[in-house]
């Protein structure tokens, strides 16, 4: 809280506070008067705002209701869970009264739920002491009253000096020791076992193999070594990676015909149609077919610096056409078939599309024809799997063509490095797309994603499930895949089927497998033991925050520990749990050793940890490969991200004790309800424990009183039905398993949650 707020304002709004979680355990004032131990005409003043609370009050009300002292003082639950330092003067105030000081040990004091301490300990050189790392459980609070003391709580390491605090788990191994050259005096209160559970699933931390897939397979002359160097720890954790040749980088010539040169028979790429014909193409195929493409494409007057809208599904022509374009200059436009006539109309328009190839599948041309009439422009159409009146057709004519496509020399004519490369229209919230435009150097930016997230194996076979619209599909199917000299399998399907999707991977032996968690829990509301799915050696999630039930459920059918990554339309993987690492499941992980990433607060100050801020990237050490070059024909809504030389993502997070960072959500999804702020995921998380949820989606609800409320729409499992005496059942369930004020308001039942094509729940259509 900004110390511009009046101390007024700051009662009033822990007033408010205190009446919405009375109201949320069901208490009557006089309930709650006499839970605590005063009048109700004083607690009235207190929940009114008219009355300065006192420690005794605020203690005993958080009791009662199950809540932490920082949710009523603060508005946010606390986070960190290992240790907190308070400096000398940072404490939370309480309590206004000047000259109030409270010192208590309380020696003969009855029922004690903690043990308060004065210990002394003298000064030993640091040669000469002797490490005595200890546990016991529950917690300790240690205040520094003269002298320094050094404290390490599991690998970290903290000197304190006096007036300074520090707060941990004393279940972590810890050690003391005085330093500065004199004795050092501290109050330790040690406390018993925490009463309340929190709403996360306790999750062990999952150390990870310190060498990847690629290493282990001890592959000759790797085609990324021309361009990446990387650099690990002992524990073979990446700690950083440079680019080299990057300005003269072209994903097709450079990666693509290097691997039809090394190793033509290699198969790249698994296609598996919605009816399950089956065809495999090696590197020396896709190299051949992308030739063809780039010659049919120059044919047609497709030139560098064209745009070229790609709607294509998981068609495997949809990897000839990428690698063509790239190989012409022209830029790439992936696109999705949901689209209707007045997102092609949009799209053609603002991003000055010049050709089309799109899929014969269902209405989609039709679409793109009434688009092309109402925008008027003069735009190329090619058709793939399929044939249409005034299409040509892709899948004939291209064939046509001779498979020789020579790198260009002339600089005309040939992209590269920082030029632009690719265009994606992002799936925003509110108002149409924007259109982060990337250069070559994104799919050098995709190298981590492939060999330190997914990693992948250059013997095995990767599926990432998206399409080819979404830009998860060059996450998962293209750039770093291939760069890490993997197959990359492809099922074509037209509507997502749990049972065909399960036997494949017996079938296929795939051994990574990447997915939104909306997908994940597809799997495991299903009987997996019905399935294979031994193949499965690594498995990693992106698109949403993961639900510690999917990670737990998923575990159980598998032995796979699911991996979770951030990251946006505008970046490569930004964060994640990367191999070499001992990773926190349910957490985003740490940076990428590509990006210098921070957590701020509005003002673009870098917050403490176990505060929520949005992420940010920073760019004082230059603009990283993967980074989006800026929004098309827009400087306005480039600007609003970019600007201080810092990228700022929009999404919200908090950073533990330890530098693993934890989803909150966007900044627009935070609810603000009677002066509490609440991120959606951790509601969402605890509802997702109950079996007969298939799906949820938590939201801000507009209400007269509180500003906003909680509102839950979920989506049951077959054969079970909403009532209201399951909506009931729900808010208890959740009132019992985090903080009561957090629970929905508002439950409703939903067919199903509407979507962006990633799988990602659109919150703001749930609003309301």
């Amino acid at each position: 809280m900004s110390n511009l707020i009046s101390p007024e304002f700051k009662i009033r709004e822990v007033a408010e506070r205190i009446k919405a979680t009375r109201e949320s355990v069901g208490l009557t004032p006089e309930e709650m008067a006499e839970k605590t131990d005063i009048t109700t005409f004083e607690y009235l003043a207190y929940e009114g705002g008219a009355k300065d609370f006192s420690f005794s009050f605020i203690y005993k009300f958080a009791n009662v209701t199950g809540v932490e002292i920082t949710d009523l003082m603060d508005g946010e639950s606390p986070h960190i869970n290992s240790f907190d330092i308070t400096r000398k003067g940072e404490g939370l105030p309480i309590a206004r009264k000047k000259g109030l000081v409270y010192q208590r040990l309380a020696p003969n004091f009855r029922n004690k739920i903690g043990e308060p301490f004065l210990v002394t300990i003298p000064y030993v050189d640091e040669k000469h002491r002797v490490p005595h790392a200890h546990t016991h459980e529950g917690q300790e609070l240690d205040i520094i009253v003269s002298g320094q003391l050094k404290v390490r709580v599991g690998d970290n390491v903290e000197v304190l000096s006096e007036g300074d605090s520090i707060y941990y788990d004393s279940s972590e191994p810890h050690d003391e020791w005085a330093v500065g050259g004199k004795e050092c005096k501290f109050y330790a209160v040690v406390f018993g076992t925490n009463q309340y559970a929190g709403a996360m699933s306790h999750l062990e931390p999952v150390t990870l193999p310190g060498t990847t897939n690629f290493d282990l397979a001890n592959v000759e002359n790797p085609v990324a070594d021309k361009f990446v160097e990387v650099e690990t720890n002992s524990e073979g954790a990446l700690t950083g990676i440079k680019f080299k040749n990057e300005e003269t980088f072209n994903f097709s010539f450079d990666i693509v015909d290097a691997l039809a040169a090394k190793d033509p028979d290699k198969t790249a790429l698994i296609y598996v149609s919605d009816d399950l014909e089956e065809r495999r193409f090696t590197f020396a195929e896709i190299k051949k077919y992308s030739n063809m493409t780039a010659n049919y494409f120059l044919s047609k007057g497709i030139k560098k610096g064209d745009k070229v809208m790609l709607v294509l599904k998981r068609h495997y022509q949809f990897w000839f056409a990428i690698l063509a374009l790239h190989r012409i200059g022209a830029i790439v436009i992936p696109a999705t078939n949901q689209l209707v006539q007045h997102d092609f109309t949009y799209r053609f328009e603002a991003a000055d599309v010049k050709a089309i190839v799109c899929t014969g599948d269902g209405d989609v041309a039709h679409q793109v024809e009434l688009a092309i009439e109402e925008s008027g422009m003069d735009i190329i159409k090619m058709m793939a799997h399929g044939e249409r009146e005034g299409w040509a057709s892709f899948d004939k004519e291209m064939y046509e063509f001779s498979d020789v496509f020579e790198r260009p020399t002339d600089p005309d004519k040939i992209s590269c490095g920082s030029e632009p490369m690719l265009m994606y229209f992002t799936s925003g919230t509110t108002g149409y797309p924007k259109i982060a435009m990337h250069s070559h150097k994104y799919a050098l930016g995709h190298f981590i994603t492939a060999r330190y997230w997914h990693n992948v194996d250059p013997n095995g076979i990767h599926l990432t499930i998206s399409d080819t619209g979404w830009g998860k599909a060059l996450w998962g199917k293209l750039y770093g895949q291939w760069m890490s000299e993997t197959c990359v399998f492809v099922y074509d399907f037209n509507r997502f089927d749990a049972h065909k999707i399960l036997p494949m991977f017996k079938k296929y032996n795939i051994t990574t497998f990447c997915a939104p968690p909306t997908m994940y829990r597809f799997f495991i509301k299903e009987d997996l033991s019905k399935y294979d799915l031994s193949s499965i050696k690594y498995a990693t999630v992106a698109g949403e925050a993961l639900n510690p039930e999917v990670y737990n459920q998923f575990l159980k059918a598998t032995g796979v520990k699911l991996m979770e990554g951030f990251g946006q339309t505008e970046t490569t993987l930004a964060i994640g749990n990367f191999v070499g690492m001992t990773a926190k499941p349910g957490s985003m992980g740490k940076p990428s050793a590509l990006y210098d990433i921070d957590i701020v607060d509005s003002d673009g100050n870098s917050v403490k940890p176990g505060e929520t801020g949005e992420i940010v990237i920073r760019l004082d050490k230059g603009i990283p490969c993967g980074l989006f070059m800026e929004y098309y024909k827009d400087e306005e809504k480039t600007k609003e991200v970019w600007y201080d030389n810092i990228y700022h993502t929009g999404d919200t997070a908090w950073r533990d004790e330890d530098g693993y960072f934890w989803y909150v959500g966007r900044v627009d999804d935070v609810i603000k309800s009677s002066g509490y702020r609440i991120g959606p995921f951790e509601i969402e998380s605890v509802i997702m424990e109950l079996p007969y949820v298939l799906e949820c989606g938590v939201s801000a609800a507009p209400d007269p009183v509180r500003g906003q409320v909680v509102k839950a729409s979920i989506v049951l499992t077959k054969g079970t039905v909403g009532t209201d005496e399951l909506k009931k059942e729900i808010q208890d369930y959740v009132k019992q398993h985090t903080a009561p004020y957090k629970y929905p308001r508002i439950v409703e039942f939903r067919d199903e949650l509407p979507k962006t094509i990633s799988g990602k729940i659109r919150r703001v259509e749930l609003k309301g």
